[in-house]
């Protein structure tokens, strides 16, 4: 038995907030600025072949598999220029997607259980997204934020869960790592010697052949509730 962690690292996509809605209404900004500023790219490009056109550049640029943020510039300076339209409006046009990306809706449970552990712990974000945190309003809950794009690196890399632990001050076995990814997360951590928490909103089998995680709760809270009433207690390595 082992004593409860010093820290915390948490992912927010997909544990914090559902990511897909958040995408696909920040594709419709997108749209719908492009509409109004760049009627040749909103013609050319539609919705779904925008999305096509980022998958493309992604496989294209496999070095910037860390970088979801580079990835849509590319993508947008691509469309702007195809269709004949200024390419100077790229900027404004991903703030358009951005602006709408960092609207998130959290699930129910998420912000009051954030609220609970960063009381206790610190808690870094660790991301392989581009959320901001000071837009969405949860900044000040964090002791750090840590991403892909920021590092180079994406889970499950082992560089980005390292720099995750120096950042808290602490050493990997003194981490918690929570999330909703089975090998982007729990398998991901425990390469680092972090503990993992599954966040299993889906309540998903967990996939044969990967290590399990430590701790597993259908919600955020559930985990909030599980190490407020263990003050002494214990994560059993399983």
């Amino acid at each position: 038995m082992e004593t409860l962690p010093r820290a915390l690292s948490l992912d927010l996509d997909d544990t914090l907030w559902p990511i897909w809605p958040l995408i696909e209404r920040a594709e419709q900004a997108l749209d719908a600025f492009l509409r109004e500023r760049c009627p040749r790219t909103a013609q050319r490009f539609p919705i779904h072949r925008m999305r096509r056109l980022r998958e493309q550049v992604a496989a294209e640029h496999p070095h910037l598999v860390h970088d979801f943020t580079e990835q849509r510039m590319i993508s947008l300076r691509r469309a702007l220029a195809e269709s004949g339209d200024d390419v100077a409006h790229a900027d404004a046009a991903f703030e358009a997607f951005y602006a709408s990306r960092n609207d998130v809706v959290f699930y129910p449970d998420a912000l009051p259980a954030l609220e609970r552990l960063a009381a206790r712990w610190p808690v870094a974000a660790l991301t392989n997204g581009n959320a901001d945190l000071e837009r969405i309003g949860i900044g000040a809950h964090f002791r750090a934020f840590v991403s892909a794009r920021e590092q180079g690196h994406a889970k499950p890399e082992l560089p980005i869960f390292m720099a995750t632990c120096e950042r808290l001050g602490v050493e990997p076995h003194e981490v918690l790592h929570v999330g909703d990814d089975p090998l982007l997360d729990v398998v991901g951590a425990r390469r680092a010697g972090m503990r993992s928490c599954w966040i299993n909103r889906k309540k998903d089998s967990w996939p044969l052949g990967l290590p399990r995680p430590d701790l597993e709760f259908a919600t955020l809270s559930g985990l909030a509730d599980w190490l407020e009433s263990h003050p002494a207690a214990a994560l059993e390595s399983r």
